[in-house]
């Protein structure tokens, strides 16, 4: 008898310890959306710098409340200048589909800094409901309910 190992098993799961190492090292790089709106509200210094890495056209669309702006193509001239090495810095660009802040980060971590990039971008921003900047001041989009709970709470991850 022929036994047909399905396309997820193909390749057997890590060990726990692996598996824990992994994703333990991959919070070490990333953080999200609600984790970054979530520190930011909680008033004070939220003990990092958020840098938006996107041209600017994108940052003129929108922007997160009190992200710094800093084109991934100007991080090794500009950063020393706007940056202070002993502060962790969150990078993020447009959304999953875009690299800018991963090439950001890199960038950034080449030149000293502590570095996280947040996954989702300003698409998963304003799809969750949180407030942007635009130069008119202040908007806000009702939450994506594909992307954040119909509650208003966090996703309870």
């Amino acid at each position: 008898m022929t036994t047909t190992v399905n396309p997820v098993l193909r390749v057997a799961p890590a060990a726990p310890a692996e598996t824990a190492a992994h994703f333990r090292a991959s919070l070490a790089f990333h953080t999200d959306v609600s984790d970054v709106a979530a520190a930011l509200a909680s008033g004070g210094d939220p003990g990092f710098v958020l840098v938006d890495s996107r041209s600017i056209e994108a940052w003129d669309r929108g922007r997160l409340p009190g992200a710094l702006h800093l084109p991934t193509a100007l991080v090794a001239e500009r950063a020393g200048q706007l940056l202070d090495p002993a502060v962790p810095v969150v990078t993020y660009c447009w959304g999953p589909g875009c690299n800018g802040a991963a090439r950001a980060a890199l960038a950034l971590a080449e030149l000293g800094y502590r570095v996280k990039e947040m996954l989702g971008g300003f698409e998963y921003w304003v799809r969750e409901g949180f407030t942007f900047e635009t130069r008119q001041g202040g908007e806000r989009r009702d939450a994506d309910p594909l992307t954040a709970p119909v509650d208003g709470g966090d996703c309870g991850c």
